[in-house]
């Protein structure tokens, strides 16, 4: 039988797991047991964090042409998720330095983002310095002042509910250059703690989460403190456009966090479903528990399939990345808030219980998880971003733009995507998104391969696209006074764009992998079928009802990758010593 090619992040994440070892053996220090003993302390994972550095896990924030190991973001993706599969406090508060970097990847010189990347791939901690106590994510209102002073910029200033503000040896800073302020009053500073006097900063105390409680969430105060002019990232100015550019980046690879939750909880529920006996029955045979299962499975195979798309357009379409970011930041923490809800009812009492004996870690992915939708952009935010894109959407779907290239970079797993450009990338979509606009050339090529099932409810899709299309037109853009209708129809098109994805995925690879461990999921379409079904649900405003059948197809795959230590994904990944 061929077997498909090797999808080369998996195997990059395969090395780690085997590194780390098995995360159910609590003598190891990056285990279940061991993470839930800090959490319950509210205690930093400060050992993990430096077993992570010794494994070269801080290159995977860096691009290599910074002296990281990025050569693509999707190995950015799973390392994060793999993190976050184990915990999500150490997958927050080690990948937060991703974060505070980002901006020099994005507006650095070349000279001031290698000497950044070198000091990260060695362990710098960089925290990104920009919500305040009186603003919060309203950046234009900050009041952190950084004024021309010598040979540089003198910063006083609060920043607060900044992740690593403590622990951090940089502080990536958004700061206020202009006294009037506006678009281009805000610029970027690289303010080297370890550089500056004690009396020049004071570092704010921890506050305390219901989620990922040993994470330092914490602030920095500054008291004209001394920045050298070489610190400023980007020209005077252009501090908010390099945040907003960046924030491209990191709401997309948030995916990765609710996929490493999402994993857990199935994980989870799942081997409770397959121990525990009810009614002469284990409680996966249960039908309402195994439709739970299934729906949660085809969940985060959609999720997982988004993911690879959308971190592969990093590089293939960053002129699209302002709607791609948007939609997954939205999509990814809403569905797995919803899949962890739902897989809570398959654990009944079990969902509450602490530690790590039997179901213990699943109400701490719980809690840990919610902040996932908070942070980098809240849900409102990023739908209100997409409202804002409506225009430019609608034109772009009437005109049947479409990047041909840059999609099929995107969705074509068997190379890897060309180098990042952050030139291409843009404030604004001006043509729209090519995966939805690209839906009726999709559905036509379906008819000749694809099941029946799957080409109807393709047929559906696109239905349902040109309406909302309709409607979108309908709207205004409106800096207040955002009608909530619009927020529905921003909600219904991440829907669709997702839906998208994953037609588009499973159309250009399932030649490639018809052969190897997870084939039977890519023959006759399944996995992609029950996506497909579960989002069309989701758009009717109902769930799938009618599609009992193929929910029950899926069973076998999930078990199968459960018992054979294997990642919940349509492509085939080995979890190096997972208890099985």
């Amino acid at each position: 039988m061929r077997r498909p090619p090797t999808y080369a992040p998996y195997a990059l994440t395969e090395r780690l797991e085997r590194r780390f070892g098995d995360p159910n053996d609590a003598s190891r220090a990056f285990s279940l047991a061991r993470c839930a003993e800090l959490d319950e302390r509210e205690e930093f994972p400060a050992g993990v964090c430096r077993d992570l550095d010794d494994a070269g896990v801080p290159g995977y924030y860096v691009p290599a042409r910074h002296g990281g190991s990025v050569h693509t973001y999707e190995d950015t993706l799973q390392v994060v998720r793999l993190l976050a599969r184990r915990d999500l406090t150490v997958a927050i508060a080690h990948g937060k330095t991703f974060l505070g970097a980002v901006s020099a990847w994005v507006g650095a010189e070349p000279a001031q983002a290698r000497a950044l990347g070198e000091a990260v791939a060695a362990g710098q901690v960089v925290a990104w310095g920009l919500t305040e106590r009186a603003h919060g994510g309203d950046l234009l209102a900050g009041e952190v002042a950084a004024e021309p002073s010598g040979a540089g910029y003198r910063v006083t200033g609060e920043k607060w509910l900044i992740n690593n503000a403590t622990r951090a040896h940089v502080i990536c800073l958004l700061a206020r250059t202009d006294p009037e302020g506006g678009a281009r009053g805000f610029s970027l500073l690289l303010v080297d703690k370890t550089r500056l006097p004690g009396d020049a900063y004071r570092c704010l105390p921890a506050v305390r989460t219901d989620g990922i409680r040993g994470a330092d969430i914490s602030g920095i105060a500054f008291d004209g403190a001394c920045v050298p002019a070489d610190a400023m990232i980007g020209a005077p100015g252009a501090g908010l456009e390099i945040v907003l550019k960046g924030l491209q980046l990191t709401r997309t690879l948030c995916a990765a966090l609710s996929l490493g939750a999402a994993d857990r909880a199935l994980r989870t529920a799942l081997g409770f479903a397959l121990r525990h006996r009810l009614y002469g029955r284990t409680v996966a045979e249960l039908p309402h528990a195994a439709r739970t299962l299934t729906e949660a499975y085809a969940d985060l195979l959609t999720l997982e399939v988004t993911g690879l798309v959308t971190a592969r357009g990093i590089h293939t379409l960053p002129g699209e990345l302002s709607v791609t970011s948007a939609v997954v930041k939205y999509a990814a923490p809403t569905i797995v808030d919803d899949l962890i809800t739902r897989l809570g009812q398959v654990l009944g009492a079990r969902a509450f219980l602490t530690g790590t004996d039997g179901c213990g870690v699943f109400q701490k992915v719980q809690r840990d998880h919610r902040i996932v939708g908070i942070f980098d952009g809240s849900t409102l935010v990023n739908l209100n971003s997409l409202i804002n894109q409506f225009p430019a959407l609608v034109r772009g779907h009437r005109r049947g733009l479409v990047d041909d290239a840059g999609l099929a970079g995107a969705v074509t797993l068997t190379g890897p995507p060309p180098p990042f450009d952050p030139a291409g990338l843009r404030l604004a979509a001006r043509g729209g998104s090519s995966l939805v606009q690209s839906l009726p050339a999709l559905t036509h090529t379906a008819e000749g391969v694809a099941p029946p099932s799957v080409v109807r409810r393709l047929k559906e899709l696109q239905e349902i696209v040109t309406g909302l299309h309709d409607a979108m037109a309908g709207q205004r853009p409106s800096a207040r006074d955002v009608p909530v209708e619009a927020f529905d129809l921003a909600h219904r098109y991440a829907l669709c764009f997702v839906a998208a994805a994953c037609a588009h995925l499973w159309l250009r690879n399932h030649e490639a992998m018809a052969g190897g461990e997870t084939a039977g999921l890519w023959r006759e379409a399944l996995w992609l079928d029950a996506c497909l079904a579960r989002l069309l649900g989701r758009l009717r405003g109902g769930d799938a009802g009618e599609d009992e059948e193929v929910f029950e197809h899926l069973m076998p795959h999930l078990v199968e990758q459960y018992r054979g230590g294997r990642l919940f994904s349509p492509l085939p990944c080995r979890l190096a010593e997972e208890a099985r």
